[in-house]
């Protein structure tokens, strides 16, 4: 490891690594970003899983988040190769009928396509499409007095109740389904509070501006961040897995991308006893279960809406979806679970040999569960479209240790880094006055255990960073976008 010295050092090169990092290197510090693998990128990175030619997104694969980060929209990531496709279709939700449910650009015509619930789709998303610009950043940041309170108010209440609860305000199975499906990136039983605020903000997101994939992989992403770091000035260096603050060089503040199981392995002896406490009562949640299969031809959906569709949610009604989630949740299996489905390849000829077709899919899982769900989840595949394991040429699967083990902010195969239930939602990982600092002067935490949370947004690292630059520097952070 290089023996300069530098004014911080950003430990893990996941987006939130990434983004804490160019933040402070775009302040005029000088910064080392340490990865532990040979490549950068964390949950950003595509490889060649399954057969020669096909390229498969090892974690994250589409990117609402990613696009409409009000973090990532003030750096110029498209000057170094960034270009988002974005399918005709968000999400399709199809049910045994042979129809189903789609969040398209147009918020319009979605409401139209719900049918009975039109009008009840509308006045519920209508005014939060709106008014997203404005709340944004206060809706993806740490709790604050918002800078548009009633505009926060009219998302926050909806966001706020059991996603059972808002599903209420719509009679047909379409809607109820379709916010059954965005709610269950959750990843927790739908009757929890606040599981709405994921389905909306994923609404949101599809009728502002789609749900984009990276042209080449989720790798693009990474890349573009870290050619831009290296522009403005960065250092990085990589094959360092970080297992004590004693292997880093001197500098004046440390952020670490992990969670708190590996902080306190990195860092337990110099914390605070109260802190090192409530870092141990920190709760994982329930894992997944991926599967990226090559394909001779592309998934042959039944319902049209799914075949314009970049992701596809697998499990039918809202009361088959909140079961199943329930179930798993307390450490079951279910028959039928809930998947989550894209197919890049429809949209990117990059990902696969001409004429042939890459699909992504998981489902969630117990906590640390090592149980094989390959043919659960291609039961619901096959489901929604007779004739898809004819077309499987390849498969690769990953369980919860094999996720963990290839990152390790995936305790358990929790890929939210932990639980975003009402009760971390805010004080993820501990309640104090700022999320982001340990009890340690000079270091900070700047992973997805801390606030917004899971996604590929950056905003874990974005304010983290700024965070470190008011207390330690000085120095104000860049500013966020405003739409």
């Amino acid at each position: 490891m290089s023996a300069s010295t530098y004014d911080a050092v950003v430990v893990g090169s996941g987006p939130n690594g990434l983004a804490a990092a160019i933040a402070l290197q775009q302040a005029g510090l000088a910064v080392l970003l340490l990865e532990g693998k040979d490549e950068l990128g964390g949950g950003l990175r595509t490889a060649e899983l399954t057969l020669p030619g096909f390229r498969h997104d090892i974690c994250s694969a589409i990117h609402p988040l990613a696009a409409a980060s009000p973090y990532f929209q003030t750096l110029p990531l498209a000057q170094y190769g960034l270009e988002y496709i974005t399918p005709p279709v968000a999400a399709a939700h199809p049910f045994d009928d042979g129809s189903a449910a789609a969040a398209m650009h147009s918020l319009a015509d979605t409401a139209q396509a719900l049918g009975l619930d039109a009008e009840a789709y509308t006045r519920l998303l209508a005014p939060l499409v709106a008014s997203w610009p404005g709340i944004a950043s206060d809706v993806l940041a740490p709790l604050h007095w918002p800078k548009h309170p009633l505009a926060m108010a009219r998302f926050g209440l909806p966001a706020l109740l059991p996603a059972t609860v808002l599903a209420r305000r719509f009679r047909g199975q379409k809607a109820q389904g379709l916010l059954a499906g965005m709610a269950a990136h959750a990843i927790q039983p739908l009757s929890n509070l606040a599981t709405s605020a994921a389905g909306l903000v994923l609404l949101i997101a599809a009728h502002r501006g789609g749900w984009p994939l990276p042209k080449g992989g989720s790798q693009a992403i990474a890349d573009a961040l870290v050619a831009h770091f290296r522009a403005l000035g960065g250092t990085v260096e990589t094959g360092t897995f970080v297992r004590s603050l004693g292997q880093l060089p001197p500098a004046r503040a440390v952020l670490l991308d992990v969670t708190p199981a590996q902080l306190l392995q990195l860092a337990g002896h110099r914390l605070s006893s109260i802190y090192q406490w409530q870092l141990r009562r920190y709760r994982y949640g329930m894992g997944v279960f991926k599967i990226d299969w090559a394909l001779a031809e592309p998934i042959p959906f039944i319902a049209p809406e799914c075949t314009r569709a970049g992701t596809v949610h697998l499990g039918g009604t809202l009361a088959e979806i909140a079961a199943n989630e329930r179930a798993t949740a307390q450490g079951q299996h279910p028959d039928r679970p809930f998947v989550l489905l894209a197919q890049q390849s429809l949209f990117d000829a990059t990902r696969a040999p001409a004429g042939r077709h890459t699909a992504w899919a998981y489902c969630h899982v117990p906590h640390g569960s090592r149980v094989d769900r390959t043919a659960a989840i291609e039961r619901q595949v096959e489901r929604f479209a007779p004739g898809f394991r004819a077309r499987i040429l390849g498969r690769h699967t990953f369980d919860t240790a094999q996720l963990e083990s290839y990152n390790p902010n995936y305790v358990g195969g929790d890929i939210n880094g932990g639980v975003l239930d009402i009760s971390q939602l805010f004080t993820r990982p501990a309640l104090r006055a700022s999320p982001y600092r340990t009890s340690q002067r000079g270091l900070y935490l700047c992973s997805s255990a801390t606030p917004p949370g899971g996604g590929v947004h950056g905003l874990c690292g974005y304010h983290a960073a700024r965070r470190a630059l008011r207390d330690i520097f000085h120095l104000p952070a860049p500013p966020l976008f405003q739409g």
